[in-house]
C-alpha cells in the first residue's frame, strides 16, 4: 500500500471509475452498454456528490461519445470514455480520429464477445478487432491493475514523445462485476505522479487556430510514419512509467509483459488478460509433474513488444499461444504477431496456437495442464506440432 491509501472491496468497473476520479479527468462522455454501464453510474455518483469536478455528457451513441471525447481533449482537458462489444465497433470511425489527431484520450474497453450470436460473456474479439486504429492497447487481469493502469495510462498518453490514445482492456463480468480488495491511493500521491495536463499545443485554440485538411499523398505518409514512431516510443515510456509507479505506490506490473517461472522453462504459455491467473496455476501444477513450464503475460498488444517477447522466449523450446479471438481465415490473432516477432530468434522455438475460451467458455487448470502435456509430448516426438488447434469445440 502507498501512504494514506484506503482499502475497499470494488468491482473492476468501480475500480476503473476510481482511477478516472484520481486522474482528475474533466470531461466524461459515455454511452451505456453492458457490461460497461456501471462505470458510468459510479462516475455520475462521484460528480453528483461533488467528489469529482467533471462534466458528464449524456450522449446518444458510442460514436458520439468518442466524438465528444475528441472534442474535449482537443481543447486541452483530460477526457475519458468507455464501451464494450458492438459499442466499440460503432466507435470505429472516431477511434481513427482520436489517434490521427494525436489526442491522449484514455478509454476502458470492457471486453464482451462480438455479435451474433449475442453473448454477455467475454472474449477479446471487440478490442482486438480495433488493433489497427492507432490506439495503445493494454490488457489487465484484476481490479487493482485496472485502477492503477487508468492512472498510468494518462502519464503514457500525455508524454510528449507519445501523444496517442490508450485503451485499457479487461474482461466483462469476470472482472467488471466481481468484487476484489483494491488499494485506493491517496489523491496527493496520485497528483505527484500525474501532474495537471498542460499540453504544449491544442487542436481547438481560438488564440492559435489550426486547419485540419485533406492530406492525400502530400503529407499522409509522413503523418502515419510519425504515429508509428510514437508507438515505438511508447514502449520505453510504458516501461519507465511502471518503474516510477512502483517508487510511489509499491506496485509494479512488468511494463510490456510479465513473466512467471521462466528461468529454466522449456515450454511456455503465452496469454493476455484474466486467463493469465489460470495459466500461472497450471504452470505450478506442471512443475510438480516435472515439466519445466513457464508463462508470459502480454500486457501490451499495441505497440506489440517484439524485442521483449524475443528476449523472454529466446531459450524456450515450445511456445503455446492462447488466443481468445479469431481472425477468420487465418486463426488466432496473437499467434501471427508472435510468429513474426520470433522470426528474429535463431533457433526459433516451435510455436503452437490454441483457440479457446470464446464467449467466456470456461478454461480450467486441468484443461491447460492437459493441453501442455499433450503438446509437449508431440513436440518431443516430432520437434513440431499442429500449429493451429481449436479447443473444447463440440463436434471436433
Amino acid at each position: 500500500m502507498g501512504m494514506d491509501s484506503e482499502k475497499k472491496m470494488l468491482t473492476g468497473n468501480s475500480a476503473a471509475a476510481y482511477g478516472v476520479k484520481l486522474a482528475r479527468v474533466r470531461v466524461v462522455p459515455v454511452y451505456p452498454i453492458t457490461p460497461q454501464t456501471t462505470i458510468i453510474e459510479k462516475l455520475i455518483e462521484f460528480i453528483t456528490d461533488k467528489e469529482m469536478k467533471a462534466e458528464f455528457i449524456p450522449i446518444e451513441s458510442e460514436h458520439s461519445a468518442m466524438a465528444a471525447a475528441v472534442g474535449a481533449e482537443a481543447t486541452g482537458v483530460r477526457a475519458f470514455t468507455a464501451s464494450s462489444s458492438q459499442g466499440i465497433a460503432y466507435m470505429h470511425e472516431n477511434l481513427w480520429v482520436a489517434s490521427g489527431l494525436r489526442l491522449p484520450i484514455v478509454m476502458v474497453m470492457v471486453n464482451r464477445t462480438m455479435n451474433p450470436p449475442i453473448a454477455g460473456a467475454p472474449d477479446l474479439s471487440d478490442s482486438l478487432s480495433q488493433r489497427d486504429t492507432g490506439w495503445i492497447q493494454i490488457y489487465v487481469e484484476n481490479a487493482q491493475e485496472i485502477l492503477d493502469m487508468v492512472i498510468q495510462a494518462y502519464r503514457i498518453a500525455e508524454d510528449k514523445n507519445v501523444l496517442l490514445p490508450v485503451a485499457i482492456c479487461y474482461e466483462g463480468m469476470v472482472i467488471s462485476h466481481f468484487l476484489e480488495a483494491v488499494d485506493i491511493p491517496d489523491q496527493a500521491l496520485v497528483d505527484k505522479f500525474l501532474p495537471p495536463y498542460r499540453p504544449e499545443h491544442v487542436v481547438l485554440d481560438t488564440k492559435r487556430p489550426m486547419h485540419i485538411f485533406i492530406a492525400s499523398d502530400d503529407y499522409l505518409p509522413e503523418y502515419r510514419y510519425q504515429q508509428e514512431v510514437a508507438m515505438e516510443n511508447a514502449k520505453k515510456v510504458i516501461e519507465n512509467v511502471d518503474v516510477e509507479f512502483k517508487k510511489l505506490f509499491n506496485r509494479e506490473y512488468g511494463g510490456l509483459l510479465a513473466t512467471y517461472m521462466m528461468n529454466d522453462a522449456e515450454v511456455v504459455i503465452v496469454s493476455m488478460g484474466n486467463i493469465s491467473n489460470t495459466v500461472r496455476m497450471a504452470v505450478r501444477e506442471l512443475r510438480k509433474e516435472g515439466i519445466r513450464a513457464g508463462a508470459v503475460k502480454l500486457r501490451v498488444f499495441r505497440p506489440f513488444p517484439k524485442e521483449a517477447v524475443c528476449e523472454a522466449l529466446r531459450d524456450s523450446k515450445l511456445v503455446i499461444v492462447l488466443d481468445r479471438a479469431v481472425s477468420s481465415g487465418f486463426g488466432g490473432i496473437v499467434y501471427p504477431e508472435l510468429l513474426t516477432a520470433l522470426s528474429a530468434v535463431e533457433p526459433r522455438p516451435s510455436v503452437q496456437n490454441y483457440i479457446l475460451g470464446l464467449a467466456g467458455r470456461q478454461v480450467t487448470v486441468a484443461n491447460l495442464s492437459s493441453l501442455v502435456k499433450n503438446s509437449f509430448a508431440v513436440y518431443q516426438d516430432s520437434g513440431t506440432g499442429n500449429p493451429i488447434q481449436w479447443i473444447d469445440v463440440r463436434g471436433l
